[in-house]
């Protein structure tokens, strides 16, 4: 193998604009392939007057040359996904490069009552998920009990295993509206017949890739600190979200992986419940989520702000072994007067890590830096930003202890800063 696969993350709590990176990036590759996941994942890119929110199909839609895969270590609804692939037919997309992995679980209508159902019964301690089904499907994967896209070839085995799952699930989604047991196996063996087409050997697929010396952009989804080992746990996604989860939910080994790109936005955003040291509530809060528009790609949900973390930052960058960052809306920062980074957490008067996030009496060690009044949006070279955005990005590198080698200072994919 000489070519080596790169990975594409985010290292916040989701939300840092993977999306518009790994469609530059796409550009310089023949596959984008997701490697975690489900469509409770967001991604939005704008070109031009078109803004598209991808949530489960890759980021590379818009390369024409590039082949899109769904990896094994995702779980999909079948149903969101043939709507997705038809919002990007009706685009001019060629979805013929859609590919799903045989490896991939699927979610179905139970597991988003499931969800529901589960959210409501932790009353106040509710996680914050989309409700979409994607924890379930996961416990089902874990139980050794899912449905998987292989499944889909045989439709006596679909069958037999959605109306065993129908009937295991009735008390746990008891009070959530349902679709009857035919109804939805009817409805699923009809998207199985339309699916078909791209469903493939998942391993086998990306395989023959390398071996054809094809290059390969992995793209993650949510962010690190969802990680559903090493993030802020129990208010995380239900997979792994960090650069080594790739290789299991890709079926690759480690010695494939080449460079890792850390996607960071220059302030942090979280959807739902959980710790979050640097949030900022009351005029500043609200004026970030006025400014960088921060509201849930997939729910709408109005995204909790804060000021950028470092010591998060930092947490991610080790878990992740980042190679370089890619910062996103710097631009949202433009008009503060005074900007701040979080450089350090105390707890009891001793420096405390990320795992103390979530601690009571938890104090901020916040270093104040200048702000910068000009527009940046035209900007293209890092080194023609004002003098003060300069610092602001030096600042965040040296933080982090990574190189930062991309801004992003609009939402339009042509707005980038290098």
């Amino acid at each position: 193998m000489s070519n080596k696969a790169d990975i594409i993350v985010g290292i916040q709590w989701g939300d840092e604009g993977k999306g518009r990176i790994v469609d530059l990036y796409a550009e310089n590759y023949d596959v984008v392939a997701r490697f975690g996941g489900g469509d409770n994942a967001g991604h939005q890119i704008k070109a031009g007057e078109v803004d598209i929110a991808l949530r489960i199909v890759p980021s590379g839609v818009l390369n024409p040359h590039t082949e899109l895969f769904i990896g094994g270590g995702t779980v999909v609804s079948p149903a969101g996904l043939l709507e997705e692939i038809e919002r990007l037919a009706a685009i001019g997309v060629d979805v013929s490069r859609i590919k799903i992995s045989d490896r991939a679980h699927v979610v179905l209508s139970y597991h988003a009552a499931a969800d529901r159902a589960g959210e409501r019964a932790r009353g106040s301690n509710a996680i914050g998920t989309t409700g979409r089904g994607i924890g379930p499907a996961y416990v089902d994967k874990v139980a050794r009990s899912g449905v998987t896209f292989a499944d889909f070839a045989s439709p006596v085995t679909l069958e037999k295993k959605i109306r065993l799952k129908y009937a295991e699930r009735q008390e746990a989604i008891a009070g959530e509206a349902l679709a009857s047991e035919d109804e939805l196996v009817s409805s699923t063996l009809d998207a199985a017949r339309r699916l078909a087409p791209h469903i493939v050997d998942g391993v086998e697929f990306l395989h023959q890739k390398f071996e054809n010396d094809k290059r390969v952009l992995i793209e993650g989804a949510q962010g690190s600190l969802l990680d559903v080992g090493y993030g802020t746990y129990p208010y995380v996604t239900s997979s792994h979200t960090i650069a080594g989860g790739a290789c299991t939910g890709l079926g690759i080994g480690p010695t494939a992986v080449g460079r890792v790109i850390g996607v960071v936005k220059a302030y942090c955003t979280r959807v739902g419940a959980g710790p979050f040291p640097s949030e900022l509530h009351g005029e500043l809060g609200d004026r970030l989520r006025a400014a960088g528009g921060e509201f849930g790609t997939v729910t709408g949900r109005p995204r909790r702000c804060g000021w950028f973390d470092a010591v998060a930052g930092r947490y991610a960058v080790r878990l992740n072994g980042l190679s370089a960052v890619a910062v996103t809306k710097l631009d949202v920062l433009s008009g503060f007067e005074r900007i701040g980074i979080v450089t350090g957490y105390r707890l009891g008067g001793r420096p405390a890590g990320f795992g103390s996030a979530g601690e009571d009496g938890l104090e901020l060690e916040v270093e104040e830096m200048e702000g910068w009044a000009e527009p940046i949006g035209e900007v293209r070279r890092i080194a023609d930003l004002p003098a003060a955005a300069q610092r602001y990005v030096e600042r965040i590198a040296e933080v982090l202890g990574a190189p930062v080698e991309l801004v992003s200072v609009g939402r339009e994919r042509t707005q980038l800063a290098r």
